[in-house]
């Protein structure tokens, strides 16, 4: 158990040990909740990462299609869609 000091601002700082073990890193969030007896419950707040973030980009690339082409069929298709002899309804 980690014994925390309170400051004359009535704030209480989470030692690396307690921050590590939530998972936390400077910029995440906590839920504290009141539980009786004079308790809390503080746990980490899980959060999407931002839109444009490498972590978002992970898997996007996927084929779950199973979809193979070559540089060839690839530079047609492009050829193609920029003629208009092609639209989003011809893809496979």
């Amino acid at each position: 158990m980690a014994t925390l000091t309170v400051t004359a601002k009535g704030q209480v700082t989470l030692r690396k040990e307690v921050l590590r073990h939530l998972g936390i890193r400077p910029g995440d969030k906590i839920d504290v909740d009141l539980l009786p007896g004079g308790k809390l419950e503080v746990v980490a707040v899980k959060t999407q990462p931002a839109s444009g973030s490498i972590e978002n980009f992970f898997g996007s690339l996927e084929n779950k299609g199973n979809i193979h082409a070559t540089l060839k069929e690839i530079d047609e298709a492009i050829k193609a869609g920029w003629a208009g002899e092609v639209g989003i309804a011809d893809d496979r």
